[in-house]
């Protein structure tokens, strides 16, 4: 800290324990008038969350005077001989999220209007993020952009055959679909590659967001597919919903149709083919989750864990049967 001339020398260090799991470990960091949130692997995090934290870095520092919310990126540490571990300190951000809130906080439990512009505003944040010159903020190399349609498909069944012992009910269907409707015409972009709700953090007054965390899937791709993850895990019209956080089911929520055309008025992008990236989202997502259930069966997860998020896959796959359905 003192070497790249953060404020409080020879003050010091507070820190205290905010979130964390098997990948990446938040603690709230203090020194005089610094405030901060330090993201750091755990010591039995594989050896390989170590370049996903300076590749985490990398984003939020680009992301550096662009209008998308997010923490600031305040120093890096690459050296794990500091603290065993590569680390960044990030600005700050006080916010409340879904997945530590029980209930609505206020005053989102009374103002409808309010608990309605937290889906505007998250279609709104990642519309910006899809603005963002990759090129010019050194975002290059950070992905393959090419064939990124084209992979998608065999990449997550190779993914699934890793642990796969169950059968998934829709899952040829949607693939063989998918192959052959994927999108011609596309622009690359910054995606964040799992933006949902319970990856941002609301302003405590509003509905503003205030930043979008968890960077660590973030690529260079097509960010319809954030669109289309936000889509897929948002309340549906049935009031369903894939996660259990505090805007899962809810009342009063935009609907799926609001957050497309809020988007669609933040952006230039063709979004004619909106089905096709919500059903790769339920697709990926399924498969994604699903490897929870293998590893509750082997013991490393909790066995009731890995059931509801068997049933939020076989739920993904069914909404994505229903979605192609209606195209049809």
């Amino acid at each position: 800290m003192d070497d790249q001339g953060l404020p409080g020398r020879g003050e010091p260090i507070e820190h205290r324990f905010l979130s964390g799991g098997t990948q990446n470990e938040i603690y709230e960091i203090s020194r005089g008038e610094l405030r901060c949130a330090m993201r750091i692997p755990p010591p039995s995090a594989p050896a390989g969350r170590d370049e996903g934290i300076r590749r985490e870095w990398r984003i939020i520092e680009a992301l550096t005077g662009t209008d998308v919310p997010h923490a600031e990126a305040v120093a890096v540490c690459a050296d794990p001989s500091v603290l065993g571990r590569a680390f960044y300190l990030m600005g700050f951000v006080d916010g409340w999220s879904p997945m530590s809130q029980p209930g609505w906080p206020a005053p989102f439990d009374a103002d409808l209007a309010a608990r309605r512009g937290l889906g505007y505003q998250m279609a709104e944040g990642i519309a910006l993020l899809s603005k963002v010159d990759w090129r010019a903020k050194g975002l290059h190399d950070l992905g393959r952009p090419d064939g990124f349609h084209e992979r998608q498909v065999d990449r997550w069944l190779a993914f699934l055959r890793e642990y796969q012992f169950r059968e998934l009910p829709g899952l040829e269907e949607a693939s063989g679909w998918l192959r052959t409707h994927r999108p011609r015409h596309w622009s690359p972009g910054i995606m964040h590659g799992d933006y949902h709700a319970a990856n941002v953090m609301f302003s405590r007054t509003g509905p503003d967001v205030v930043a979008i965390v968890d960077w660590e899937m973030c690529t260079i791709g097509d960010p319809l597919l954030d669109l289309g993850w936000l889509l897929a895990t948002w309340r549906q019209d049935d009031g369903s919903s894939v996660f259990g956080h505090a805007l899962g089911g809810q009342d009063g929520l935009a609907s799926t149709d609001d957050l497309l055309e809020r988007y669609a008025a933040n952006t230039t992008r063709d979004l004619s083919q909106m089905t096709w990236y919500t059903v790769l989202a339920c697709f990926k997502l399924g498969i994604v989750i699903e490897g929870t259930l293998a590893r509750a069966c082997a013991g490393k997860a909790e066995k009731e864990v890995g059931d509801q998020l068997h049933a939020a896959t076989v739920h993904l796959f069914e909404r994505a049967l229903g979605l192609i359905d209606k195209e049809a």
